[in-house]
């Protein structure tokens, strides 16, 4: 892998799913709720896990685990709906993404961040924007906006 050409240190909340390590951008993060009452779509994509009421919006839940393939999980006493601001085709749209665990806010130098791998990879490189490295741990960032986009056409 090779370092980003031009890449600048990237502020990031970490996440938890299963074993792995997320992270969105602390830029678009909005809020950071505990599990709040999630109302249920007839016939919506098995990504979204339903709506939730978000200072009197309605907001879409997307479940990461879903849209990696992970399996579903019940929520626990850690799990938490990260609010965002993802850019949807152009458009930047409220989406709550549910966390198994909210880790920290942390600075990725610029140095530690890579391409994504074309091999070897459970998910389509176009999906991650980056991958950080913090010692021998991966941080995986990806694109939430076109993971959304692509899973909802």
């Amino acid at each position: 892998m090779n370092a980003l050409s031009g890449a600048t240190p990237l502020e990031v909340l970490t996440l938890g799913l299963g074993d792995e390590v997320f992270a969105v951008e602390a830029a678009v993060v909005r809020e950071i709720l505990d599990l709040v009452p999630v109302t249920e779509v007839p016939n919506a994509r098995p990504f979204v896990g339903g709506l939730v009421n978000v200072r009197g919006k309605v907001v879409p839940l997307a479940d990461l685990r879903v849209v990696f393939g992970m399996e579903r999980t019940p929520p626990t006493v850690d799990t938490r709906v990260v609010v965002i601001e993802a850019d949807i085709d152009g458009e930047a749209t409220p989406v709550g993404i549910l966390a198994d665990k909210v880790h920290e806010v942390t600075e990725l130098p610029a140095a530690s961040l890579e391409e994504t791998p074309r091999i070897g990879m459970r998910w389509r490189p176009e999906f991650i924007r980056c991958i950080g490295k913090r010692g021998d741990a991966f941080i995986v960032v990806p694109d939430i906006g076109r993971l959304l986009s692509a899973h909802a056409a």
